[in-house]
């Protein structure tokens, strides 16, 4: 029996900001932010707009009536909770409509989080053949004004519906973990922004893809030809490329060609919206299988999950016939389109306001599923 993602979608905020201006704002060469990290646009949103907003907006259109009654599990995988008690996961479970008796929770390690929710839904599935399992990753990098990190900020969340049969992709059982107890990214309760150690973090991330995929290939024995494309997470677009040129030094001209031409296909997305945290790996994940022309049914897709502090993960699933028919393409696409651009003032005022959770307010964002209203700190969403 096979077990995978049967639907998967994409919501990011209805604002974005320019690189090339946010660089010269910033006194810094544009070719800095366009070559150097890969960053074109950075997805912004506005205090009415938060992780459950961006959940809620990616679920909707991949679930159908069917999927609701089936589903008795939800997990959210975030770093940007809005609760250190209730899980966002309760509320989305109300917003969506899935039937009462699932069970529904939160799962925090960084940029990591979505790929042990999607291990977990697995193997409930494989359990529970009839049931259906959500999975949700979503939420706000920020760094600060002016910060070094500023220009990898990003929102945004990725759903994916796991279930026995599924249309669009199947897990296949290789996985290598990999847990290291090191502080490269984290940010302690109470603050507002996390604390990075940039040079560390990105050693730390080449490090652990070199060690996730060389135990790979001790364990499970796959040759490098026998991917199609390898996707990573992607806090910058430039750093997994970075990871995946360290494996290549004995392979053919021809092989590293059709390996960057799939990652630069995977990065079409991140390159307008940013760092995603959880749901950066599989936004990549979508780009690459709505934009490129050259896979296939069968094709196997390595998947790199990598969250700071730290915990990675290498494992991979195959494309399943007739997969381009369920994907939504058109829809990821007018969800670019429609979006807002801010000049660099507007993204710095709109930076600075944010929720204040002590007083009683009204919000008027039309965007689906946002906040409505502040009462006694509990938020109203638009249903």
């Amino acid at each position: 029996m096979n077990v995978g993602i049967d639907k998967l979608s994409f919501f990011v905020p209805s604002y974005y900001i320019e690189m090339t201006e946010l660089a010269n704002a910033r006194a810094v060469d544009p070719a800095k932010f366009h070559i150097g990290i890969g960053q074109d646009q950075m997805a912004i949103n506005p205090k009415s707009q938060d992780i459950i907003t961006f959940a809620a907006n990616a679920a909707q259109h991949i679930l159908s009536s069917e999927d609701l009654a089936q589903i008795d599990m939800m997990i959210v995988a975030t770093e940007s909770g809005i609760d250190e008690s209730k899980a966002s996961a309760v509320v989305l479970h109300r917003l969506l409509g899935i039937q009462p008796f699932a069970r529904s929770f939160e799962i925090k390690e960084a940029c990591y989080g979505a790929t042990a929710g999607l291990q977990f839904a697995k193997d409930h599935v494989l359990l529970h053949p009839d049931k259906k399992v959500l999975v949700i990753a979503t939420d706000i990098a920020k760094y600060g004004l002016e910060s070094g990190g500023e220009p990898t900020q990003g929102a945004g969340a990725v759903a994916m519906l796991v279930s026995a049969d599924p249309q669009i992709l199947a897990f296949e059982d290789d996985n290598v973990m990999l847990t290291q107890d090191i502080y490269d990214f984290w940010r302690p309760v109470g603050h507002d922004f996390p604390l990075v150690d940039g040079a560390l973090s990105n050693e730390t991330y080449i490090q652990s893809f070199q060690k996730v995929w060389a135990e790979n290939i001790k364990k499970n024995h796959i040759p490098l030809s026998d991917y199609a494309a390898l996707t990573f997470h992607i806090p910058y677009t430039k750093m997994g490329k970075k990871a995946l040129t360290s494996i290549l030094t004995d392979v053919s001209e021809e092989e590293k060609d059709r390996l960057f031409a799939r990652y630069e296909e995977s990065t079409i997305y991140s390159r307008k919206t940013g760092n995603m945290y959880t749901g950066s790996l599989y936004l990549g994940l979508i780009s690459l299988l709505e934009n490129s022309q050259s896979l296939q049914a069968n094709d196997r897709i390595g998947l790199f999950s990598y969250g700071s502090g730290s915990v990675a993960e290498f494992f991979s699933m195959r494309l399943i016939k007739g997969y381009q028919e369920h994907l939504l393409k058109k829809l990821h696409e007018t969800q670019f389109k429609k979006r807002s651009k801010l000049s660099i003032e507007q993204y710095e005022a709109m930076f600075s306001d944010q929720l204040d959770t002590s007083i009683t307010n009204e919000f008027h964002d039309q965007t689906p599923y946002s906040i409505t209203k502040l009462v006694n700190t509990i938020r109203q969403y638009k249903e």
